[in-house]
């Protein structure tokens, strides 16, 4: 028997393809007010402005400017220059030392799905942010996406980590190779994301069900927290956090050798009782005009998150 959330979770990946339905949700009056809950913003600016309100309740915050599978060279070094831009920006207001505001960048928005040369030009434009992030005393994620690009991902991450070895990584639980992908990250000072996953995958790659995504995200953890990297924990799940908690404990892990991660407008009192807890919070701070992409993938990534929205676009009705 198919349950109900998966089924959710494929009809809204499905949308998120849909040129039409894309129309009409970014036309509509109250789209605007309702992702501004989830999204900073669209400037550089905005995005600032947004981590130093995080940062005054003790969350760390990663920054997305939202874009992908950009195929132009021009625009992509446009999205490289926007990133050198924000980095320099959260030094000038002080947010950027010691790792406090980092960035995450998707190849696929640097080059990366550009024909021919692309990972050569993904990897130069994402060595120019991570140069400038070293030289303010910050840190650089490399998002995942779709796992056409898993393999191109990791060895750009590899290369990129010869000189600048804290480089994050993120690996997607859905994946059925995630665990065995774990294993090989889990070393030391390797930063590690775990998510669950958001793209629209095949059976043949990726667990369908959320139940089997769950187990899967949880074998995987305990594959980083005995590991002698960083695992950076992205979740809303309370289940998963208490274990995640349990299993730093189990592993004498230290407050700060492992951190949680959340996304801008999900849970954020629960975001400021872990921060508040001494636990290490990082929030997933997304700015830029293209957003609906970014957005129902969200949503689909785990369908309580749809109650969120729904509560939102009532309130904003």
């Amino acid at each position: 028997m198919v349950d109900a959330s998966d089924l959710l979770r494929g009809a809204l990946l499905h949308i998120s393809d849909s040129d039409t339905v894309r129309t009409v949700v970014e036309k509509a009056p109250m789209s605007r007010a309702v992702v501004a809950r989830y999204v900073a913003g669209e400037s550089v600016a905005d995005a600032v402005s947004t981590t130093a309100d995080l940062r005054g309740s003790n969350r760390l915050v990663t920054i997305d400017h939202l874009g992908e599978d950009v195929t132009d060279r021009a625009q992509a070094e446009q999205t490289r220059d926007t990133y050198l831009a924000l980095l320099e920006a959260l030094a000038e207001a002080d947010l950027a030392r010691f790792g406090a505001g980092e960035v995450s960048v998707k190849l696929s928005a640097v080059g990366q799905a550009i024909p021919g040369d692309g990972d050569a030009i993904a990897l130069e434009n994402a060595r120019a942010i991570c140069e400038t992030a070293e030289r303010v005393g910050t840190t650089v994620t490399l998002d995942m996406e779709d796992h056409t690009t898993t393999d191109r991902t990791l060895e750009t991450l590899r290369t990129l980590r010869a000189d600048f070895p804290w480089v994050g990584a993120v690996l997607q639980a859905y994946l059925r190779r995630t665990e065995a992908d774990c294993r090989d990250l889990a070393t030391e000072g390797s930063r590690v994301r775990l998510c669950k996953g958001a793209y629209k995958e095949p059976e043949s790659v990726a667990f369908q069900g959320g139940r089997d995504v769950d187990l899967s995200y949880v074998r995987c953890l305990k594959v980083l927290m005995a590991g002698d990297g960083y695992p950076m924990v992205a979740t809303h799940d309370p289940r998963l956090v208490e274990i995640a908690q349990a299993l730093a404990g189990h592993h004498d892990r230290r407050p700060d050798s492992y951190e949680f991660q959340m996304l801008l407008g999900v849970r954020d009192l629960e975001q400021k009782r872990i921060a508040d807890r001494g636990h290490q919070m990082r929030v997933y701070v997304p700015f830029g005009e293209d957003w609906y992409g970014y957005l129902v993938r969200r949503l689909a990534e785990r369908p309580a998150n749809v109650r969120f929205f729904l509560r939102s676009l009532a309130s904003n009705g």
